[in-house]
């Protein structure tokens, strides 16, 4: 058992930087990753503090925020404030206006563009984590292990293997391979890291972030088994393939889990009629709600899959599309929620104007709507192409909708495939990101539909399983122990 304070034994000390913390900042998964895992080690016992750049929208959550600390790092001026999570997880805000004060996203301006200072504005919060596990800490407090999330934070390993002796350990987490954090060297040249870490960046000519803290950190995990499996070979190692194989000894995949008590169909105020296992039948209020914001008409007995989802390539958002015309045939309905790629939305619209009685849209983002989306569907599309873990596929589960899967990273290890015989099915999996492999998994899920006793039987299979953070939280602490103890 991890140290805990409960059992009297001095809790390890842990620093979780990341770029976004739901509901403060959140583009994906990440977001609500850096919510969650740090509240379930909290509630552990374990000593964990938030690291997160000072967007706009993070100071105007606590303006009384004091200041812990005053830095001057790569010439910037750098305040260290000092605040807490909804969930009473300490906050440390790295509080540098002309670097996080923008309008637009974490990474990119309104545009889309990406800000142009990207590598100097998270080399500064690497820079910071870093220092954190240093005797050097400009606060009271010094992490044992700096938990860095994905590309912007994945310098400090870097960081930290040259500093001075004694430092943290550290532990890269890769959410989603596919972005890296790849600049020319002239941008990273100006960070301050020693000219002979400098090759264990070099990416094709480039520097990446990412690439320095799979090379330079003491532990690398990815957010489910299978994925931490599929990034070591070329398909989907995204170029970094050769590095994972060769730290495979220290790459693990740790499973995330879902806000079992914010997504929970018994008590979800965002929904219209609430249910749990022994109440499926009060889904229907739920699907015609839905029905009528999307603009679907028809019967309710008609099939109705739906997604919520950033509309990207990744997501086989053009799959749907492109299966559209059969999945009419068969007959379903189908309805897609979500913002994305310019192309892609535009491809749904003119779908949309093609296919009105079989294609609902609605292009933003509507945190109500995608709670009643789970409730209303009666089964959810992920024919993602690759997927880390994927968080939706719980939620669907949880809210007795089967989702269909394409099965890859995550979704392989939380889906049981609903096999005409099976008796432990919780959703449909499919064994390619295809048009023809989508339009024969929903034919088999809509045979399973058509068969009453069987779909529930399905449905509460999946609202009975346990997907929320406490075991990958026993996992963590017990990689955090294990560095610890090694280093």
């Amino acid at each position: 058992m991890p140290p805990s304070k409960k059992n009297g034994a001095i809790p390890p000390t842990v620093l979780f930087a990341t770029p976004e913390c739901a509901p403060l900042v959140k583009t994906g998964g990440l977001g609500d990753v850096s919510a969650a895992l740090p509240a379930a080690l909290h509630r552990m016992g374990i000593d964990v503090r938030v690291l997160l750049p000072g967007y706009s929208a993070v100071k105007a959550a606590d303006p009384e925020a004091p200041a812990l600390a005053t830095l001057t790092l790569l010439g910037h001026k750098v305040r260290l404030l000092g605040s807490t999570l909804r969930s009473g997880v300490p906050l440390i805000v790295v509080d540098a206006p002309h670097l996080y004060e923008r309008s637009g996203g974490p990474y990119q301006q309104a545009s889309g563009a990406d800000w142009e200072d990207n590598a100097m504005r998270f080399g500064v919060l690497s820079l910071v984590a870093a220092i954190l596990g240093t005797d050097s800490s400009p606060i009271p407090w010094r992490a044992q292990v700096v938990h860095c999330n994905d590309w912007p934070t994945a310098l400090a390993p870097a960081f930290l293997r040259f500093a001075e002796p004694r430092h943290a350990a550290s532990l890269v987490t890769i959410h989603n391979l596919a972005f890296q954090g790849v600049f020319p060297f002239p941008d990273v040249q100006g960070l301050g890291l020693p000219a002979e870490s400098l090759g264990g960046l070099e990416f094709y000519g480039k520097a990446s972030f990412l690439k320095g803290g799979l090379v330079y950190g003491d532990a690398i995990n990815a957010v489910s088994p299978t994925y931490a499996r599929e990034i070591q070979a070329p398909e989907l190692g995204f170029g970094m393939d050769g590095v994972l194989r060769t730290r495979a000894k220290d790459l693990s995949g740790i499973l995330n889990g879902i806000d079992t008590a914010l997504w929970n169909p018994a008590t979800d105020p965002r929904i219209a009629s609430r249910y749990d296992a022994s109440s499926l039948e009060k889904k229907a209020a739920n699907k015609r709600a839905l029905k009528e914001r999307l603009g679907l008409p028809g019967p309710d007995d008609m099939p109705l899959l739906a997604i919520v989802s950033r509309l990207t390539h990744q997501k086989g958002i053009d799959v749907i599309v492109d299966a559209l015309p059969q999945l009419a045939s068969i007959p379903v309905q189908v309805g897609v929620v979500g913002t994305g790629e310019a192309a892609l939305v535009e491809r749904l619209r003119e779908a949309r104007a093609r296919h009105p009685e079989t294609l609902g849209t609605f292009i933003g983002f509507d945190e109500g709507l995608a709670h009643l989306l789970e409730a209303g569907a009666d089964m959810f599309l992920m024919p993602s192409r690759y997927e880390p873990c994927g968080m939706n596929q719980m939620y669907s589960q949880r809210y007795g909708t089967p989702p269909i899967a394409h099965a890859t990273g995550g979704l392989i290890d939380t889906i049981v495939d609903g096999r005409p015989g099976a008796i432990e099915g919780t959703g449909f999996l499919m064994g390619e990101a295809t048009v023809a492999a989508l339009v024969e998994t929903v034919r088999r899920a809509v045979a399973a539909h058509r068969d009453p006793p069987r779909w529930q039987a399905l449905q509460q299979r999946g609202m009975a399983r346990e997907f929320g953070w406490d075991s990958a939280a026993r996992q963590y602490a017990a990689l955090y122990a294990r560095l610890i103890s090694t280093s």
